[in-house]
C-alpha cells in the first residue's frame, strides 16, 4: 500500500493536466475567455471538494506564512459559526456525506463571502495546490467523445459565441475523473483502511480539519 504522500504527489500530477487543458482553451479561445489572474468571481461561497482535494490543499496551506495562515484560519472558524448555526451538532470531522444531500450540495447561491484562501488581490494563495472543481470552473466539460459532464460555463465567458459548439475546449475528461476516482479510492484506503467513493467537505472546513485524528472520528459520514 502507497503511502498518502505518494497518492497526493500522483494526484497533483492529474490536476496539472487539467491546468494543460485550461490553459490550451484560452491559446485558442482566448478572445472568449474571461478568466485571469486576478478575476476572483466564482472565489466566494461554499461549495463541496474531496477529502483528497482537502488533504492536497493543507499541503499547500501549511507552506503559507504564519499570519496568513491565521488570517486565513479565523475566517474559517467565522464560516464554520454559520455552518453550525445551519446543522446544530455539525463539528469534527467536517465531512458533509451524513447530511441529506440538498443540504449540501445546494448552498445558496447568493452567497458573496470570499474563500478564506483569496488574496487582497484576487488571488489563490494555494494556487497550485486548489481543488479539482476550482480549476473546472468557468468553461463546459466535454469529453472529446462528445459526453458532457458540465455544459455550463461562467456568464463573463463566451459571450458572443457557444462553447459547446467549440471542438477545440473538448478534453479526456471521463479518463481524467476515472483517474481521479481510482486515486481517490487509494487514498481513503490508506488513510481509513477502506477505499471510498465520496468524502466531501467544504474549504473553510478543510482548514480546520484534524487529519491525524480522522480515522477514529468519522462515525457516520463513512457509514454512506
Amino acid at each position: 500500500m502507497r503511502d498518502q504522500s505518494a497518492i497526493l504527489d500522483d494526484y497533483r500530477a492529474l490536476l496539472e493536466t487539467v491546468d494543460a487543458w485550461f490553459a490550451r482553451c484560452l491559446e485558442t479561445a482566448g478572445r472568449h475567455i474571461h478568466c485571469r489572474p486576478g478575476c476572483s468571481g466564482c472565489c466566494r461561497g461554499l461549495f463541496d471538494i474531496t477529502l483528497m482535494d482537502a488533504a492536497l490543499l493543507r499541503r499547500g496551506f501549511e507552506l503559507l506564512p504564519e499570519t496568513v495562515r491565521a488570517a486565513a484560519l479565523t475566517k474559517s472558524r467565522a464560516r464554520l459559526s454559520e455552518l453550525q448555526e445551519r446543522w446544530p451538532g455539525f463539528g469534527p470531522p467536517y465531512l458533509l456525506n451524513h447530511l441529506p444531500d440538498a443540504e449540501w450540495t445546494e448552498m445558496p447561491e447568493e452567497d458573496a463571502t470570499p474563500c478564506p484562501l483569496l488574496g487582497e488581490d484576487g488571488r489563490c494563495l494555494v494556487y497550485a495546490f486548489r481543488p479539482m472543481t476550482c480549476r473546472l470552473h468557468g468553461l463546459p466539460n466535454i469529453d472529446r467523445s462528445g459526453e458532457s459532464f458540465s455544459d455550463t460555463w461562467c456568464t463573463l465567458n463566451f459571450t458572443a459565441v457557444d462553447p459547446l459548439a467549440l471542438p477545440e475546449l473538448r478534453w479526456n475528461f471521463r479518463r481524467a475523473f476515472e483517474a481521479e476516482l481510482n486515486l481517490f479510492g487509494e487514498f481513503t484506503y490508506s488513510l481509513l483502511g477502506a477505499p471510498r467513493k465520496e468524502l466531501d467537505t467544504f474549504i473553510p472546513l478543510a482548514l480546520l480539519m484534524d487529519f491525524a485524528t480522522l480515522p477514529g472520528s468519522c462515525g457516520g459520514a463513512l457509514s454512506r
